[in-house]
């Protein structure tokens, strides 16, 4: 009885409790926009710690007491709203509200939008609208993963990986030749001879609003397309007057443990800057301005940066938005272990104990302005300068079967240093001619300038009982200074008209017809000399200090103990090339049903290549050219499933050309290989499929799957030719190639506790399966190249080269906030591939295979106070050791091995 009371009881308490409370519920729209509905809007109870988000509809419903109150809404770049409103027990009020950004009209609704890009939501919402497909990544997801460089931050989402050792950057295992780089939809040249894209891990990520990457083409951008593009998208400040400044520090494990042996080449300075190059009579004299002798260096390394930014109102309607940010990041390197080649039987080549000692800087520099002249047109200036060095000391220690001596080891010495300076000078414009009628336009001027000023090599014999060095040589190009330099200068243009088409009977837009031009111009010249000193056997003899060789190489001994000789006497070896592509697309958008939209496009372009040499492989010169018509077809269609889920298609042709330096017979000497091109090279066709289904079950969630081939008529590969030296070049491999694979990628809140202060912990994961495969046709080879490059490779069909079957992605993040203007996010980030193939095998050799391994990183960003923040990161905690194999008939041998150590960092920055 006294039981039944108690139930009785509460449920009356409970009853009266739920009574005295309401529903208050409604719709945010954006007052910028038209009156459309603002998903993720902060709604809060004031005083309170009740509130939620907005959903995909800009809906809210919080349960509150009856009684009057204040709802509190906010959104990132808005003004917050108060609205006052009573709730009665049991009942429900309704409060829908309209907010905007305040001084900032109808005209700013580019600018809001690109503002909101920098947030993970607001990108996810934009992936769901578009018919195109998408995949960004914006600020917000790059800070949090503590990601410091655009190259780590594509090698973050599916189906991408980036070389260990290289700047290259797989996409759907796809190498550099296959992918394109963009900056605000401009093309930008490469800063490196052999590559077609610059190196990505140039661009500090202080410069970027958002990257987007395109992995299915669209005739808007440039033919030359397989993989992907990347487009970086630079930062455009809107707000108050900002000036922050950020300090750091950080260290390599490895080169830590190596403090007192830290060697480094002289003459290079710490920022990263030179102005020395090719001396002037290096043949009658030792004029070469750098001593041989290394300088040891404390391996810490840092970083400042420094950001600002302003807004302008003019006039009426006219806003000018400012932006600047200049930084210096610097940091050392130590790794060692085992480099060799084998042949086909195991027996060893070259077996050597590499060391490397390196030390790299970045320079950056970035300034744009903005101006919204009024509600019809904007146009911004955008001006880039990077300036990147890539300082290292190898020392290779062991045995090569040309310096065969029972007696003694042979040691090999190099110090490269690598200084790249980019500069990009874009202008751009957007115009809204009349209602339906719109025209965007942009124009660039880029400079490349990479330099290797004074690249050094020596060789020496250890005799194991004396413990003596002395110099030794068997070709006359073993001790030597090598210079290189190579500018580029590019234009490039785009222009497009947009005309929306006839309304349906809500008032919305059918679609659009997009038609257009494109143009891109550029030109290298390139450069390059090597001094080799000619010893004497008199110098052969003479023991020596490998860390004190001008006891030799100096004025005094020049003629006696060495000669210097080069090709051609003071005149280097050069290629110049020139490209230009006139295209011209259309594109039209069309909504075909309430569901389904289709993106139907085609483009031309007319084509033009050429390459002149003077080589020491062709003394009297060449040229080589070719002049292609390409019809480039596109189409991408989308249907929505249901509000939440969309489902994607998308089938395009584009091709893929040979660069420069493939195409033109220059000798580049490494210590384990030689390069020289082949004119004969011509161009690839692609065929591309995928077919995608999405589903974004709340904000700030994500599930995909992509369903993708790729079929490749005449794929160019790089190959060792069958020859005496094993030299390396490029070749139309075989008649075709293809890539079928999958895609899987997850977002998720774990949970988030709806207040004002954020406590959330959050998960994502991206993971990619595919097969690649490519005939190798050796008879191909030699008909193509008319009899003048024969190939002997062990199998007739393969793997591409740099792919990996399995790429894996994770992170989990948690941040919580314990005021509005102080709290902490912390993440863990891993990353994962599998077997990859390096090079392939020839004369019966196996293939050359990189071993799976994967990488953990831990970043944890606090904000002390609103103006105070500390960083701390730890990288490659797990120090995984990398290898790469050899895969002969009867067994599998090392070829290369080394760990790289861990890194840890600390910053500090403040905003005033």
């Amino acid at each position: 009885m006294k039981f039944k009371f108690l139930l009785i009881t509460l449920f009356i308490c409970v009853a009266s409790f739920s009574q005295n409370k309401g529903t208050v519920s409604g719709t945010i729209t954006d007052k910028d926009l038209n009156d459309e509905v603002l998903p993720f809007a902060n709604v809060m109870i004031k005083g309170t710690t009740i509130g939620m988000s907005t959903d995909m509809d800009g809906k809210y419903s919080l349960n509150v007491a009856a009684g009057n109150h204040i709802l509190q809404i906010s959104f990132v770049g808005y003004e917050s709203v108060e609205v006052p409103f009573t709730v009665k027990a049991n009942e429900t009020t309704t409060v829908n509200q309209s907010i905007g950004s305040g001084s900032v009209k109808l005209e700013d609704i580019v600018i809001t939008n690109n503002v909101n890009r920098q947030k993970e939501a607001s990108l996810l919402i934009e992936q769901k609208n578009a018919v195109e497909i998408k995949q960004n990544i914006g600020a917000q997801e790059l800070s949090r993963k503590g990601v410091g460089d655009v190259a780590s931050a594509v090698a973050k989402t599916s189906g991408i990986s980036k070389q260990e050792g290289s700047n290259n950057v797989f996409v759907r295992g796809l190498g550099d030749r296959y992918n394109s780089t963009s900056i605000n939809g401009l093309p930008i040249p490469s800063n490196d001879p052999e590559k077609k894209n610059i190196a990505l891990d140039l661009f500090s990520t202080d410069i970027v609003e958002y990257i987007s990457i395109d992995k299915v083409y669209n005739v808007r951008n440039f033919g030359d397309f397989a993989g992907g593009n990347v487009d970086i998208t630079s930062k455009d400040y809107k707000g108050k007057g900002m000036f922050e400044i950020s300090l750091g520090s950080k260290i390599n494990s490895n080169a830590i443990d190596k403090q007192n042996d830290f060697l480094l080449q002289r003459g290079p300075r710490t920022t990263g800057f030179v102005s020395y190059g090719v001396p002037k009579d290096p043949l009658t004299s030792f004029s070469f301005e750098n001593s041989l002798t290394p300088t040891k260096e404390a391996p810490f390394g840092g970083n400042i940066s420094l950001k600002a930014g302003e807004s302008f109102e003019i006039g009426e309607e006219g806003k000018l938005n400012l932006f600047a940010t200049a930084s210096f990041d610097s940091g050392f390197e130590q790794r060692e272990g085992l480099n060799q080649s084998l042949n086909a039987q195991g027996a060893t080549l070259k077996s050597f104990q590499q060391e490397r000692f390196s030390y790299k800087t970045n320079t950056t520099g970035m300034f744009n302005a903005n101006y919204r002249i009024n509600s019809d047109h904007k146009i911004g200036y955008n001006f880039l300068f990077v300036n990147s060095s890539d300082q290292s000391r190898d020392t290779y220690f062991g045995e090569d079967r040309d310096f065969d001596n029972s007696e003694a080891d042979l040691l090999v010495q190099r110090a490269t240093f690598i200084q790249n300076t980019i500069m990009i000078n874009q202008l751009l414009g957007n115009h809204k001619l009349t209602d339906k009628l719109g025209l965007d336009w942009g124009a660039s001027f880029n400079t490349v300038k990479g330099d290797m000023p004074d690249r050094t090599q020596n060789k020496m014999f250890y005799t194991r009982d004396t413990q003596a060095y002395t110099l030794v040589q068997r070709t006359v190009t073993d001790n030597h200074r090598y210079f290189q330099n190579l500018t580029e200068d590019e234009l490039a243009a785009n222009l497009s008209l947009t005309y929306k088409l006839g309304d349906n009977e809500n008032g919305d837009s059918k679609g659009k017809i997009t038609a257009g031009y494109n143009g891109r111009f550029k030109k290298r010249d390139f450069e390059a000399i090597q001094f080799n000193f000619g010893l004497t056997q008199e110098a052969q003899q003479i023991a020596v200090d490998p860390n004190g060789l001008d006891v030799i190489f100096n004025q005094q001994n020049y003629g006696d103990l060495f000669t210097t000789s080069s090709f051609a006497g003071m005149t280097p070896q050069t290629y110049s090339g020139e490209q230009n592509i006139h295209a011209g697309f259309a594109n039209l958008e069309y909504k075909l049903s309430q569901k389904l939209s289709g993106v139907f496009g085609v483009r031309y372009e007319k084509v033009e290549q050429s390459v002149e040499w003077r080589t020491q492989l062709d003394g009297d010169g060449g040229t080589n050219t070719f002049d292609r018509n390409e019809f480039l077809p596109s189409l991408i269609l989308k249907y929505e499933l249901n509000e939440k889920q969309n489902l994607r298609f998308a089938a395009s042709k584009t091709y893929t050309l040979p660069q420069f330096k493939e195409r033109a017979p220059f000798l580049y000497e490494d210590i384990t290989e030689v390069k020289f091109g082949n004119p004969y090279l011509y161009p690839s066709q692609d065929y591309n499929l995928d077919l995608k289904w999405e589903m974004f079950p709340k904000a700030e969630e994500l599930i995909s799957v992509t369903v993708f081939g790729k079929y490749i008529v005449d794929p160019i590969n790089e190959i060792t030719l069958a020859s005496s030296t094993n030299d390396i070049s490029w070749v139309n491999i075989g008649d075709q190639g293809y890539v079928l694979g999958a895609e899987f990628e997850i977002r998720k809140n774990i949970f988030k506790i709806d207040s004002e202060l954020t406590n959330k912990l959050s998960a994502g994961l991206n993971a990619s399966y595919m097969k690649t495969h490519q005939d190798i046709d050796s008879e191909k080879v030699r008909l193509d190249t008319e009899g003048t490059l024969n190939v002997n490779i062990t199998d007739t069909e393969s793997s591409f080269t740099g792919a990996s079957d399995l790429i894996l992605n994770a992170d989990l993040s948690y941040a919580r906030n314990w005021s509005t203007d102080a709290g902490f996010i912390a993440t863990v980030a891993y990353s994962h591939y599998s077997d990859r193939l390096y090079a392939l095998g020839v004369e019966q050799k196996g293939n050359l295979v990189d071993k799976g391994m994967g990488t953990l990183d831990f970043i944890f960003k606090t904000k002390i106070t609103k103006n105070l923040g500390i960083d701390l990161a730890a990288r490659n905690i797990l120090n995984p050791e990398f290898k790469r194999v050899q895969e002969n008939a009867t067994e599998t041998l090392p070829a290369v091995s080394y760990k790289r150590g861990v890194v840890f960092g600390l910053g500090i920055n403040y905003q005033f």
